[in-house]
């Protein structure tokens, strides 16, 4: 399990702070924002930064050409941009499929019915590496129904695993969940997740 720093509305002398106290992996939501910190901190060599906002479709260049990872693909428009953007110059960009897990309208993200078909059709997209899903379920359900949020969520990773279009090649593997927040990390952890995200527990509150 890795942990991600949630580190939107930071400033980049925060994430420089932490950077030197060992944590490597940053997730920002808004693009122009973190583009600007993505400049400030480019002498930091093992810096991996995480886009975990809503993606516009226009925005998807710069996505594309600066981030490591994108967690936050909830359509086949959105994967096709990103992989003829990425270019076949460097490293595939690993993406995970966001699934609005208990399909809130407020939410983006897949339907849980939707996703085999939308796993398989991106995964024959070059330059990018489907590495595995995303949620970020309803905060203000009781603990029992954020269980079994997180618990569904593992449970779609798994039959892709086992799905015969599994991978690529054995470097794509759907290796990854993303999910667990500040408030549910102990949750997402018990449900397998290889990512958690927090910022408030590292950063502290927000202004």
């Amino acid at each position: 399990m890795r942990l991600m720093a949630v580190s939107k509305t930071r400033q980049a002398s925060d994430l420089r702070a932490a950077y030197e106290a060992g944590q490597k992996a940053f997730g920002e939501n808004y693009l122009q924002e973190a583009l600007t910190k993505i400049d400030a901190l480019a002498d930091l060599s093992e810096i991996e930064w995480h886009f975990i906002g809503p993606i516009q479709s226009n925005k998807t260049r710069q996505l594309a050409e600066a981030f490591d990872w994108v967690h936050s693909v909830d359509r086949l428009k959105i994967a096709r941009r990103l992989s003829e953007q990425r270019g076949g110059s460097g490293s595939p960009l690993n993406v995970c499929l966001q699934v609005n897990i208990n399909e809130e309208d407020s939410k983006a993200g897949c339907l849980l019915g939707d996703l085999p078909a939308l796993a398989r059709e991106v995964m024959t997209l070059p330059n990018i590496s489907l590495r595995g899903l995303m949620a970020i379920p309803d905060p203000d359900q009781p603990e029992a129904d954020l269980r079994a949020s997180f618990r569904k969520l593992a449970d779609a990773l798994q039959a892709l695993q086992q799905n015969e279009y599994h991978g690529k090649t054995p470097d794509t593997a759907l290796d990854t969940l993303s999910i667990g927040m500040s408030a549910d990390l102990e949750l997402a952890i018990e449900a397998g997740a290889t990512w958690v995200r927090v910022g408030t527990a590292i950063f502290g509150a927000r202004d």
